[in-house]
């Protein structure tokens, strides 16, 4: 008897450009309307201080924030092509850096206009940190494990971001509550300046590896195995098609740039609500965390119901490293600069939240291997953020 052998499943091509009609036509009216509402903005010269009642402040600032969010919809739109078009780690990196641009933009818009919130860096790393390695993945690995059951990524490459990412966070936000050169959860500014120069050369020896020597650790394991003849491969540097990719990355350009235009209204609307309204500070670190991960979020759901997992891990735990290694130095140099004193280093609860998140990534990753559980896992520690956010 012939004996039979099961091989596993492919990954999925993502979807085609056809079948996102709708979505490319919210796309192309958020990013119209968003360029529309800053030149009326911009033309009107209205300043949040000039309007009268919470009702209307809150609504223009509702508003501003789904345009922003119907571009970043666009964003990852053309990105998911790019991807689709780039091997892996570039189509990831993407992504990556335009969500990087989308949070220095918001938060130096935050820290440089209103009442001064030196606990705005902490909050939002903390939030990005929460929301990748916690909600995304979370989504991720449960989604793709409720469709695949059981989900195969490279674990080198898994490893090597939480290798960076737990030391670095652990010194941004562990470490400023054990210094004494400076009262309370602070550093000084040679402190300051050593983490901001080992983020930036960490990282950027970390994208040597990625996109260099080490590139097939972040590869699809069955990128050659399991290809066949007529299944559609990611074209070569000579048959690559550059018209096409040169339109894709006008459109990400021309959805970005009213995300980070628009940035210094949203800023308003943020700090009006915590210096007037008492609001919780953390509230204002999400709000820039959640608007800059949209677009990779989406991303790494969409790859892990693809049943590529490998991209999803790329995207999600990138999203984590590309902002303690370019967002946290670009701040660092802009309040040194401004004589800003940051307070870094988490409280009890948050802090616990944190090592506790390290701990269960660590765990994931090791394995090899997603499947629904671990993602459940995940998605209560996402969870346990809200609540401490809301009842500290």
């Amino acid at each position: 008897m012939r004996k039979i052998r099961h091989r596993a499943k492919p990954a999925q091509a993502l979807p085609s450009t056809k079948k996102f009609s709708t979505s490319q036509f919210v796309g192309i009216a958020s990013v119209s309307l968003a360029w529309m509402a800053w030149g009326g903005l911009r033309w009107y010269t209205v300043g949040f201080p000039l309007l009268e009642g919470d009702a209307l402040i809150f609504g223009l600032g509702a508003g501003i924030f789904l345009l922003m969010l119907g571009c970043v919809l666009s964003v990852v739109r053309n990105a998911d092509h790019l991807a689709d078009l780039l091997p892996e780690p570039y189509g990831t990196l993407v992504l990556t850096l335009s969500a990087t641009i989308i949070e220095v933009s918001l938060l130096l818009q935050v820290m440089l206009n209103g009442k001064e919130n030196p606990a705005l860096l902490r909050d939002t790393v903390f939030a990005i940190l929460m929301i990748s390695m916690n909600g995304m993945v979370g989504l991720a690995i449960t989604s793709g494990g409720w469709r695949h059951r059981e989900q195969g990524f490279n674990l080198r490459g898994a490893l090597a971001f939480v290798q960076l990412i737990a030391p670095l966070s652990l010194m941004l936000l562990i470490m400023p509550n054990y210094t004494v050169s400076t009262e309370g959860p602070t550093l000084d500014l040679h402190q300051e300046t050593y983490l901001g120069v080992l983020c930036i050369v960490v990282y950027s020896l970390f994208l040597m590896i990625q996109t260099g020597r080490h590139r097939s650790y972040f590869d699809h394991l069955d990128a050659a195995i399991e290809a066949k003849p007529n299944q559609p491969h990611t074209p070569s540097v000579h048959d690559r098609n550059w018209g096409t990719i040169i339109k894709f990355v006008f459109g990400l350009v021309i959805s970005l740039i009213p995300v980070v235009l628009l940035s210094e209204n949203l800023g308003d609307v943020i700090n009006y609500g915590i210096d007037e309204l008492n609001a919780p500070t953390a509230l204002g670190g999400l709000i820039i965390a959640s608007l800059g991960l949209t677009s990779e979020g989406l991303g790494a759901i969409r790859a892990a119901l693809a049943n590529r997992m490998q991209r999803s891990v790329n995207i999600c735990l990138g999203s984590a490293l590309s902002t303690i290694g370019l967002t946290v130095p670009t701040v660092l140099i802009v309040a040194s600069y401004m004589g800003m004193e940051l307070t870094l280093g988490l409280g009890g609860a948050n802090s616990t939240l944190l090592l506790a998140t390290l701990l269960i990534a660590i765990l994931t990753f090791v394995s090899g291997g997603a499947n629904i559980l671990q993602g459940i896992v995940h998605l209560m520690l996402f969870i346990g953020y809200f609540i401490f956010i809301l009842f500290p």
